[in-house]
């Protein structure tokens, strides 16, 4: 018996997509503004309680930096994987996302020896607003630039930066989709942990590095299909102490949630977190901000108002509580001022149209979309 959702769960699971996407979004382009800046500077800069409106950064209000651009080839390389195992029966998911990386490398004005020209195709390159450099991280373009796809048996380098974990949301919402009797078991099959390690280790080979971003994509499959916030972190912490060298990024997480328990949420204890530079911080300041969360505008407040990395930590954030709430929930001032608000809005539908729409078939042909991701 193939078993099927009712339109409301349809429209449900699409604006869970949507507000992952976008959440993550408007979270990163309110700390655009403030990357760099202490708390000090910022209190100074915008009041005692800090930025809670977008502010000049990149020659405009609501400007999105490379956590989003890579957020947005992430799902690019998901739904190409998708297409190209229906083409011919196999699809290696981390070479396609590799590849994906490798075009947003070019936007960046930058090139690898692993780029051919053949590759440089589909909708998402042609953007033109993408290819503005937004303070990228230098190891997501050394790695890049060198060629060599990095696994987690075989890593690239040591680095446990935030780049690796900033960008996988879009795992967790394509591998939410194993849950769901008739539809596609997510990316080849693969479960979002194990998946979100392997894509952050692609350029970050510290195991703290890819456990925080398979740890991420984990939560993110867990909220989209239906488990409660605090639920989906005790299960992907389970997960998490099943992978070796994960003692550093267990500590991280547990901080976060015991500090989320100690009381009333400020920036003074965000900061008891670390800076979010490297990636075990940046998940525990979005779990702590997450958990003490009221509504997505305190929290996305929360995490952008310290002294560190504030749009990754605002990015995630936003992803997490974006795929919770929906998008009923993120102010309409962020989303009406969001750049590129549209093509992230189509990506997220295109992502769901692959990878979560409950209705779908095991066996149906995927969305006729190879024009916008092409299968190679």
């Amino acid at each position: 018996m193939t078993i099927r959702a009712d339109s409301s769960d349809v429209a449900r699971s699409l604006d869970q997509f949507r507000g992952c996407l976008l959440g993550g979004a408007v979270g990163d382009a309110l700390g655009a503004a403030v990357e760099f800046q202490s708390l000090a500077e910022i209190r100074a800069r915008f009041g005692s309680g800090g930025i809670h409106d977008y502010a000049p950064a990149y020659g405009r209000r609501g400007a999105i930096t490379d956590d989003t651009q890579m957020t947005l080839f992430t799902a690019e390389g998901l739904i190409r994987a998708d297409d190209r195992g229906r083409d011919r029966g196999i699809a290696h998911v981390p070479s396609m996302v590799h590849r994906a990386y490798l075009r947003w490398l070019a936007t960046q004005g930058q090139s690898s020896t692993a780029l051919t020209p053949s590759m440089l195709d589909g909708w998402l390159y042609a953007v033109p607003a993408l290819r503005s450099r937004r303070a990228p991280g230098n190891t997501c373009l050394s790695a890049l630039a060198s060629g060599t796809l990095g696994t987690v048996r075989e890593p690239i380098n040591d680095s446990k930066g935030c780049g690796g974990i900033m960008r996988v949301a879009p795992v967790g919402l394509a591998a939410s989709a194993a849950a769901n009797a008739s539809a596609t078991a997510g990316p080849a099959g693969a479960d979002p942990f194990t998946l979100g390690c392997d894509l952050a280790a692609i350029t970050h080979g510290h195991p703290s590095g890819y456990l925080a971003a398979g740890f991420f994509a984990d939560l993110i499959a867990r909220i989209v299909r239906g488990e409660q916030l605090r639920d989906a972190v005790e299960a992907a912490t389970a997960t998490l102490r099943e992978w070796p060298a994960h003692a550093e990024c267990l500590e991280a997480v547990e901080a976060a949630v015991r500090l989320a328990e100690s009381g009333p949420p400020s920036a003074e204890n965000v900061e008891r977190l670390g800076e979010g530079w490297v990636a075990e911080e940046s998940l525990a300041i979005a779990l702590y901000c997450a958990l003490t969360a009221t509504n997505f505008e305190e929290a996305v407040v929360l995490a952008v108002n310290h002294g560190g990395d504030s749009d990754s930590t605002g990015a995630i954030v936003g992803n997490i509580l974006g795929s919770l709430w929906g998008t009923r929930v993120i102010p309409a001032r962020w989303l009406d001022g969001l750049e590129l608000r549209d093509e992230i809005e189509q990506v997220a539908t295109d992502l769901f149209r692959h990878f979560g729409d409950p209705t779908a078939s095991p066996d149906a042909d995927a969305p006729d979309d190879r024009d916008r991701y092409p299968s190679r």
